[in-house]
């Protein structure tokens, strides 16, 4: 039998059904005061391989400051997630029981003009994309679920300050 039949056979035995291979989950974030930003991001994903998870999903925010106004921005997302250190137990023991991995986003917003540009306006609305990357921890909380604290820098920053640098995210999966 040559390398490459029994490395086919195993990953065919090895490849979980689909119903285990996705995940679901996302963020949202709520900050009141002098500004109000309330925020609502799900996700649904699949692992299509075991180190490497695909998700997309909708995004929603308001945003309401004393200076500007108030302005509803909305869009979607997808991301790739490499979980490259499964536990971090396994190479420093410390008794931490956590994963590390790399993520890269990206995302497509509408905004609107009369909040973001001076005028004239061509449209109401207008479309920006960023791209996101860093990194996080994941820790199981559960036999399929996860809390995952990222942190992201966005690469393209149009001038919209729409992100902080780092943005720092907490989300769940499960």
């Amino acid at each position: 039998m040559t390398l490459s039949m029994s490395y086919g056979q195993q990953s065919k035995e090895e490849i979980p059904p689909l119903n285990e291979r996705l995940f679901f989950g996302g963020s949202f974030g709520l900050q009141f005061g002098t500004f109000t930003d309330i925020q609502f991001s799900p996700i649904i994903g699949i692992w299509v391989l075991p180190r490497l998870g695909v998700a997309a999903g909708p995004n929603y925010r308001f945003y309401k400051n004393p200076y500007s106004g108030r302005t509803t921005i909305y869009g979607g997302r997808s991301y790739l997630q490499y979980l490259f250190l499964r536990d971090l137990n396994s190479i420093i023991p410390l008794r931490v029981h956590v994963g590390l991995f790399l993520h890269a986003e990206y995302e497509a917003l509408s905004l609107e003009s009369s909040f973001f540009k001076t005028p004239p306006y061509d449209s109401d609305r207008f479309i920006t994309n960023t791209i996101l990357t860093g990194g996080g921890i994941s820790q199981q909380i559960g036999r399929r679920a996860a809390l995952n604290i990222m942190f992201l820098w966005a690469l393209n920053d149009a001038g919209y300050d729409i992100y902080s640098n780092p943005e720092i995210r907490i989300g769940f999966v499960f």
